[in-house]
């Protein structure tokens, strides 16, 4: 692990997700760009001091030094953005694969770079994206694919947080620190943390490409360096339109993602703080409710092997996270042993959704900052 330190956040998310399935194990780190909180965290994980290191070039020059079996499989890097795209790279020279928080890197020059890479060493590289390894997204994605919607039409999606209402980024010592900062979180700033969540989202279920954006970015809280406010009207390469809102000021929200695609036979919804139900709306009868959990035989393939509670048990966060890491940990244990992976093991965002991100952020900056609110193509390599 690159990052994830005692003083982080979302490293202990990961370490967690990454254990559910006892397919992966932690063997060493980089935990902190401060020696003395690497090494109290490496201890504190219960790893010995040899396998603890100072920096992550450190770490894989070591790593890549020790025999196979006994050095690290692939490297998780979970690091304010603008330490993404270094360690990456240099893991996938020596042999790694990779798994990286989104977005992937901190330009798209990066992301493009680091694709070019992928390719060249054939690892496996897998993206965060979290929101997409929900069983009741998957069961979207699969009843939109299987024509259970007919037509999609349009797609509204929306992600609503509050907490960065009030500039807290000027107490430090939080997480608001470097994502309010352009030189550590990129272009885009709720734009990127949670619009890109946002974007895959509709990506993901509707199987369609954006194409064009009409954008408005703005700057809420007085003197922020980047957008914590964004709303986008959407076009698809299949024909239909989408709406697109994400906000880091609305007060009281947490984390308030909800999606809506609708059809021309139905509408399906699906709300991310009840994560185990999905609304199917109809034109000539109530609106019908799925749940979502194990014995529930109506469900797709999709859903029922990204699912592990027993119906009427709560399934979210974590266990989306655990979603993307054991189907990367079962796809690199395939390709080590010279097999094909199973289908439903491929099922988590790969380098290209990490292009198509930085895509949309800077897609999103170069329409939202317009000052004439127009179409924007979508930004191309």
């Amino acid at each position: 692990m690159v990052g994830g330190g005692s003083d982080a956040f979302i490293g202990a998310i990961h370490r967690r997700a990454a254990f559910m399935d006892n397919q992966i194990e932690l063997v060493c780190g980089c935990f902190s760009i401060n020696p003395e909180i690497s090494l109290s965290s490496g201890r504190s994980y219960f790893l010995p001091d040899n396998r603890i290191y100072s920096t992550w070039q450190e770490m894989i020059q070591a790593e890549a030094a020790l025999p196979e079996g006994e050095r690290m499989d692939f490297v998780t890097i979970v690091t304010p953005n603008r330490f993404h795209y270094e360690p990456a790279m240099a893991a996938l020279d020596a042999g790694f694969d990779v798994v990286i928080d989104k977005p992937m890197t901190l330009t798209l020059e990066e992301a493009l770079s680091l694709r070019d890479k992928v390719y060249e060493t054939g690892r496996t590289l897998a993206l965060t994206h979290v929101y997409s390894a929900y069983p009741a997204v998957k069961e979207i994605r699969a009843r939109i694919a299987r024509g259970d919607l007919g037509t999609v039409r349009r797609v509204f999606v929306e992600y609503s947080q509050g907490w960065l209402s009030e500039r807290i980024e000027l107490k430090g010592n939080n997480n608001a620190v470097w994502r309010s900062d352009p030189k550590q979180s990129g272009k885009g700033g709720c734009v990127g943390d949670i619009g890109t969540h946002a974007w895959h989202l509709t990506e993901y279920v509707t199987g369609a490409k954006v194409t064009e954006v009409c954008a408005d970015l703005l700057r809420v809280a007085e003197g922020r360096a980047v957008d914590d406010d964004a709303c986008a009207f959407l076009r698809y390469d299949a024909g239909f339109t989408g709406l697109l809102q994400a906000t880091q000021v609305a007060v009281g929200e947490e984390n308030n993602l909800r999606l809506r695609v609708y059809g021309q036979k139905c509408g399906v919804e699906w709300w991310q703080q009840q994560p185990n139900i999905l609304y199917i709306k109809w034109p000539d009868r109530p609106v019908e409710e799925v749940r979502v959990g194990s014995g529930n035989a109506y469900l797709s393939d999709e859903a029922k092997w990204n699912i592990r509670t027993p119906g009427g048990h709560p399934e979210g966060f974590m266990e989306a996270f655990a979603n993307i890491y054991r189907n990367f940990a079962l796809t690199v244990r395939a390709k080590a042993a010279g097999e094909e992976p199973a289908v439903e093991w491929l099922d988590f965002p790969t380098v290209e959704d990490g292009v198509r991100g930085l895509q949309f952020i800077e897609t999103m900056v170069q329409a939202g900052y317009c000052a004439e609110q127009k179409w924007h193509k979508w930004v191309e390599e």
